[in-house]
């Protein structure tokens, strides 16, 4: 049961004051895409109020966002960066069916909607809502508001499915309700939306999970070979039959055997395909005997079969055989939602296939996020024309670059794996203008400071010391006492003088070059050099 942060359920805090005449279909909610604490990304808080016509504030101390069917009080953005002033969102008419009026209201706060800064209030439209808008606050938490249904109870586990939209739920709930039954499956989507994952899904939540899983891509399969890999082949039914071949049917008997790219499937494959799911039968190239199978067809297609069977190109009696129940996969750029926690599982993966691991999850909110919001922002508003498959390329790269570095950076390179597609403008990086200063994180205690954290922060300001205090929220003085106790931080006096006189070579004498490379303060640096008698 999802709840709203107020103890009630969603459902209840939907239905209008003074009766309960049932609930409207969707109502606006915010979900969690970036966050510098990585644990959090896909939070979200249902916002009845905002359905019910009044205004609702957003700040680091409120809403309360929790984990998807977390039913626990939940807790705030929470990121010492955003003000405590908090911008105001007013409901617009129709109620419970409008569009949002995003205010300021004189909050230090900056913003960015998709992309773009607000200085004063931004209005955001009801079809903006209906597809989702992303909100950028102070370069360091990204929200998607957006407007979708409430969750309904649904089958316990994810089946394999990471994230919480409400496609991938209704998704879910189709997987729940068919993968008992021996009905044939057909699932449709786009390239890349995870037509083998749910496929596996009905495999493995059946009655036929202890069978064989026989999964074949008949695009890739030559049409000369493809009955003899499908229905098995006697030995010398054909040039380079040296034994018999059992095909793929007879390997899924008691299983599942899930047909990848069906509408590719040759005609005369087509026709041998009806006629196994016809009479549950198979006959070997070079074998006058059928054979009976028992097996479940999975399905799965990109292509628009109907308009296939238009142009003669696939059987229509095909396409009923395997439409015995259909599962829609929604593309990526229908769940915006989801993004973020897609990502930071991608990442996770990919790191580890190098070695590496995330940031560990720290007490304080760091200096220099390690996964820049504005990258996060740019990610969620590119329509993926490549689905999720096109999204783990895109981490896998950003892992690969990132390898040993404080924060990763949106590279050149995914320009190229992030093409615009025809008729859109590419996805460019968030840059919202600095309107003023963003607010300094205050009182913080150097114990609180994690030696990770104030290394991250002084390289992301290149050694400057003032910088790097001010971002942590600390005096100078303290950053000098942090730097005393660390093992990690060499003082500039004990740099070896050919170390240094490499460095300013290579960098011209840059000063602020020097410091950066050789990890020492500006001010250390400029006395060493004119100890070894310098510029």
């Amino acid at each position: 049961m999802e709840f709203d942060r107020s103890g009630s359920t969603v459902q209840e805090a939907l239905q209008p004051e003074g009766g309960r005449l049932g609930a409207p279909p969707s109502l606006p909610a915010l979900t969690l895409l970036g966050h510098p604490d990585l644990s959090r990304t896909g939070e979200r808080v249902f916002l009845p109020d905002l359905a019910r016509g009044r205004d609702v504030l957003l700040s680091r101390e409120r809403p309360l966002f929790a984990a998807p069917g977390d039913p626990g009080a939940g807790i705030p953005l929470g990121d010492p960066f955003l003000s405590r002033s908090p911008l105001r969102l007013e409901p617009l008419p129709p109620l419970g069916q409008g569009g949002v009026l995003l205010h300021l209201d004189g909050s230090r706060t900056r913003v960015s909607v998709d992309g773009e800064a607000v200085a004063e209030s931004r209005t955001l439209s009801a079809a903006e809502l209906e597809d989702g808008a992303v909100l950028l606050l102070a370069d360091r938490v990204v929200l998607l508001l957006q407007r979708r249904p409430a969750p309904l109870p649904g089958p316990a586990g994810g089946f394999g499915l990471l994230g919480e939209s409400a496609g991938l739920e209704a998704v879910r709930r189709a997987v729940a309700r068919v993968a008992p039954l021996p009905t044939a499956v057909l699932l449709r989507g786009e390239t890349g939306t995870g037509k083998e994952v749910v496929a596996r899904a009905l495999h493995e939540h059946g009655p036929r999970a202890g069978g064989p899983f026989v999964s074949v891509n008949l695009a890739a399969l030559p049409p000369s070979l493809a009955a003899a890999e499908l229905f098995g082949a006697r030995r010398g039914a054909y040039t380079g039959s040296v034994r018999d071949q059992p095909g793929l049917f007879v390997l899924a008997h008691g299983g599942t055997l899930y047909l990848d790219e069906v509408g590719e499937a040759p005609p005369e494959i087509q026709v041998m395909l009806l006629r196994a799911l016809e009479t549950g039968e198979v006959t070997a190239v070079g074998d006058p005997t059928p054979r009976k199978v028992d097996v479940r067809i999975v399905s799965a297609t990109d292509a628009d079969l109907e308009e296939a069977i238009r142009r003669g190109t696939f059987r229509s009696p095909l396409l009923h055989r395997l439409s015995g129940y259909l599962i829609r996969l929604p593309p990526l750029r229908e769940r915006k939602e989801d993004v973020g926690r897609l990502l930071v599982h991608f990442l996770r993966v990919e790191l580890e296939r190098i070695g590496e691991t995330l940031p560990p999850r720290g007490s304080a909110a760091p200096a220099t996020p390690w996964l820049p919001a504005g990258l996060v922002s740019r990610l969620v508003r590119y329509p993926w024309p490549g689905n999720v498959r096109q999204l783990q390329n895109v981490a896998r790269q950003l892992a690969i670059d990132g390898r040993g570095q404080p924060v990763l950076l949106d590279s050149p390179e995914l320009d190229a794996l992030m093409p615009p597609m025809p008729g859109t403008a590419p996805a460019a990086p968030d840059r919202t203008p600095l309107l003023e200063p963003p607010p300094k994180a205050r009182g913080r205690r150097p114990a609180e400071i994690s030696e990770d954290e104030m290394i991250a922060a002084l390289r992301a300001h290149r050694w400057n010391l003032k910088a790097a205090a001010d971002a942590l929220g600390i005096p100078r003085t303290s950053m000098y006492l942090l730097l005393e106790r660390s093992e990690r931080v060499r003082p500039a006096a004990r740099v070896p003088a050919e170390e240094i006189l490499a460095a300013h070579a290579r960098c011209g004498g840059d000063l602020e070059a020097m410091a950066a490379e050789l990890e020492v303060s500006e001010r250390a640096l400029r006395q060493r050099l004119r100890d070894l008698g310098l510029p």
